[in-house]
């Protein structure tokens, strides 16, 4: 191939990528990410409403199933939000390939999707309430029908709908001085922040890393993990353990139904934060994975 036929297609290839930029800063896939984290956040701060509704119902077992239910019906959700910023990579991925720098959109769209993430989690927060209200009648549900799949198919029903709508409620706002955060463990908010910030940005930033090192994309795309399995780690050690603790405590009569109450709400303030952290840390998460990715790709 002659150097005349190479500088051709580059030239091209360079033409054909601006072309596509100037397509403007959204796309379909943006926006289906965009709407999809907002959902699946929401959810996830929802599903904190099982430990307060386990305590007003006695049923901690129950409550227990449905919180894990809630957590699978977002990581679904999610699964959905991968292949858009796939897309979005591709086209950054195709763009740097030609040009030899990463279109500057690309960063602020992987931003926006993060962003979309803190709208969820103050959305979610706001509807802790509603939240609340769903999973008590979840966990009578389940006990007249003895299935989850029935309880949860029930939220199909045009009547549920309507009640769910009608019991929609924002939080008592003339409330919230009364959550003072004395009886948590400092280890517990602490560590909630650590671990919505890592989960929120482990998957964007492995993006952003397939994009950086082009000869190591596909290693640095399935790499998230090891940006999310510290995130996992401290999960189990340091906030799962600790929320399921103070929970047993209040249904034995050893706390009251307020530090519950106060937890939960201290939960979702620091998921709130934790998603504003991982602004701080998407960039230098996604060297670290680059990084990561050139021990699994030396010659990268």
């Amino acid at each position: 191939m002659s150097v005349a036929h190479v500088a051709h297609v580059a030239a091209g290839c360079a033409a054909n990528d601006l072309a596509r930029a100037d397509h403007g800063f959204f796309s379909v896939p943006l926006v289906s990410a965009v709407v999809l984290n907002v959902a699946v956040t929401s959810l996830q701060i929802g599903a904190y409403a099982g430990r307060i509704a386990g305590v007003r119902t006695g049923r901690i077992g129950t409550s227990i199933s449905l919180f894990n239910f809630f957590t699978l019906a977002a990581r679904l959700a999610n699964l959905v939000v991968t292949p858009a910023l796939g897309s979005l990579a591709d086209g950054a991925a195709t763009y740097a390939g030609c040009t030899g720098t990463i279109p500057a959109k690309f960063e602020w769209q992987l931003r926006a999707i993060i962003g979309a993430g803190t709208v969820g989690a103050i959305l979610g927060t706001l509807l802790l309430p509603t939240f609340i209200l769903l999973f008590m009648r979840g966990v009578y549900a389940f006990e007249r029908r003895g299935s989850m799949l029935r309880a949860a198919l029930r939220l199909f029903d045009p009547r549920v709908l309507v009640d769910v709508a009608r019991s929609v409620r924002l939080p008592p706002f003339g409330e919230i001085a009364s959550f003072r955060p004395t009886n948590l463990p400092v280890k517990l908010l602490v560590g909630n922040v650590a671990v919505t910030a890592v989960y929120a940005v482990g998957v964007v930033a492995s993006f952003y890393a397939s994009v950086l090192d082009l000869d190591a994309r596909t290693t640095a795309t399935g790499l998230s993990g090891l940006v999310n399995g510290f995130g996992t780690v401290a999960f189990s050690f340091f906030v799962d353990p600790t929320t399921a603790y103070i929970t047993d405590q209040a249904v034995k009569g050893e706390r009251s139904q307020q530090d519950v109450r106060t937890m939960v709400f201290w939960l979702a303030v620091t998921a709130i934060l934790g998603w504003l952290v991982s602004q701080l840390i998407l960039i230098p998460g996604a060297y670290f994975i680059a990084a990561g990715a050139h021990v699994f790709h030396p010659h990268a």
